[in-house]
């Protein structure tokens, strides 16, 4: 075979393989953006849908403002703007309550959501940022303390949320925590202590400290945390650099790691499709499960800066992710299809 006709024949090979990759299907399909043009720079925080109201609620951190969306429409419908940093958040729809984790305040602010109206508020230290709701005991867990309060530990503070009283605090051997998860099948509470690069697991019946696993070898600042308890795996999601790392949940051993997304805020496993949702500045990754050893990164998908934190809500087979404002970049909430 002469020069010219191997050239020919390498370029026909390559663009077939171009369009057998261009057929495949993106994971996420961008459906619709609702611009905010109201809001000024500064990051979002976390999100959570009221499905059965069609709602969603979402924390404008650096906006000083909690916005409220229908789910119908992805119109903005109301905003709460008496919080100051507001960070995480939990919606008790038998409660009709709305609770505001706020860091500057220092407080879990409730808010009635039939009239988005104040009722109160459980005071927390300082520097209030992630949480997370252990169904099974009706208690809500709410990092705060630490670094951001300018305090040498930080805390977990078990509160329960129906009489609005703190019932424990947990106190953590760092000024640093951030995401937690919750053992549906036991007591056990997985914390990411980006002060030490590690995951810590607490008993939650007795509060204790039950074992420290590293995850330094492969990256330091774990932020993110989803936990996938039929396999018995455990996803982190490290900023330094940006990795998805796979622990076993039994032992702490770290099972396998990839390259993902930088600065990664949120993330969520999807039991039903094994799909892994990773949110970064910049780019959306979604890794899927082949078994529990062996992931595929099967999209990379551009968004825009620090774009970090979003939502799944697989009962509308949609992922909302909260763009800030950057430059020419408006504020907006993108809505996602999730493609099968």
């Amino acid at each position: 075979m002469n020069l010219s006709k191997a050239l020919i024949l390498s370029a026909v090979l390559l663009a077939l393989v171009i369009g057998v990759a261009g057929q495949e299907k993106a994971p996420l399909k961008l459906l619709h953006a609702t611009p905010l043009p109201e809001l000024h720079d500064g990051d979002f925080d976390h999100l959570i849908a009221d499905v059965a109201g069609n709602r969603l609620f979402v924390t404008a951190e650096e906006n000083s403002r909690v916005l409220i969306f229908d789910l119908k429409t992805d119109k903005l419908i109301q905003t709460i703007d008496d919080v100051k940093a507001p960070h995480s958040l939990l919606y008790r729809a038998d409660l009709k309550k709305l609770f505001v984790v706020d860091s500057d305040l220092g407080e879990v602010k409730i808010y009635q959501t039939d009239s988005y109206k104040p009722v109160g508020g459980i005071k927390v230290r300082e520097g209030a940022d992630a949480s997370g709701y252990d169904a099974s005991s009706k208690l809500f867990y709410v990092v705060n303390g630490g670094k951001d309060a300018k305090l040498p530990n930080a805390y977990i503070s078990v509160i329960d949320v129906e009489s609005g009283k703190t019932v424990a605090d947990i106190k953590i051997d760092s000024n640093d925590v951030e995401g937690v998860a919750f053992e549906k099948s036991g007591p056990r509470m997985f914390v990411n202590v980006r002060g030490k690069n590690a995951v810590e697991v607490y008993d939650r019946t007795d509060r204790t400290l039950k074992a420290t696993w590293s995850v330094a070898q492969e990256g330091k600042n774990p932020t993110s945390m989803a936990f996938d308890e039929d396999g018995h795996r455990l996803f982190i999601g490290t900023r330094v650099p940006g990795k998805l790392v796979v622990m076993d949940s039994d032992s702490g051993k770290i099972v396998t790691s990839y390259p993902a997304a930088a600065m990664v805020d949120d993330m969520a496993f999807d039991a039903a499709s094994k799909r892994i949702y990773f949110a970064g500045s910049e780019f959306f990754d979604v890794f899927l499960q082949k078994d529990a050893d062996h992931y595929d990164r099967m999209g990379h998908i551009a968004t825009s800066f620090r774009a970090k934190t979003g939502v799944l809500v697989p009962e509308l087979s949609r992922y909302y992710l909260a763009v800030p404002h950057h430059e020419k970049q408006t504020a907006e909430l993108r809505v996602y299809e999730v493609v099968r």
